[in-house]
């Protein structure tokens, strides 16, 4: 599935996917994946639905969904580079993600997010209903260094 639009190319085409780019944008300005090895990078977007946006054959954006294809999609590494923000990029990624024939009738999608609830809001995303049914194994700080 491929959108040109404005000059911008959105596509779920993984062959497209610059993962050294992806790897650097999560290691060094994610708040959630601060370094991430290009290995663990490298086997999330093997087993994954990836998107990506280009410009003039860059990679501007990228988030994957982890889904099973028939039940639940989790959203994830959602991002944008900053010079190309506020310009509806998310938006269209969005739209593009929760409108892939391959992720149509699933009980259940997912992400969670630090500061962009006002974005996932207008797709539908809302708080969990009965969170304190969900439960979950975090191990923070996975990436870093060890001293």
């Amino acid at each position: 599935m491929e959108i040109a639009e404005n000059g911008f190319i959105f596509s779920d085409n993984k062959a497209l996917l610059d993962v050294a780019a992806i790897h650097d944008y999560l290691a060094n300005q994610s708040y959630w994946a601060e370094g991430i090895p290009l290995e663990t990078v490298q086997r999330s977007v093997d087993n994954s639905l990836c998107f990506g946006i280009y410009r003039d054959g860059k990679q501007i954006g990228f988030a994957r969904w982890i889904t099973d294809k028939a039940t639940f999609g989790y959203l994830a590494d959602v991002y944008v580079l900053e010079a190309y923000r506020g310009q509806g990029l998310s938006k269209k990624l969005l739209s593009l993600m929760l409108f892939h024939p391959e992720l149509q009738g699933l009980r259940r999608y997912m992400l969670a997010t630090q500061d962009a609830h006002g974005l996932y809001a207008q797709f539908g995303f809302k708080p969990i209903p009965n969170p304190d049914r969900l439960m979950g194994i975090a191990v923070p700080d996975i990436y870093k260094k060890k001293a």
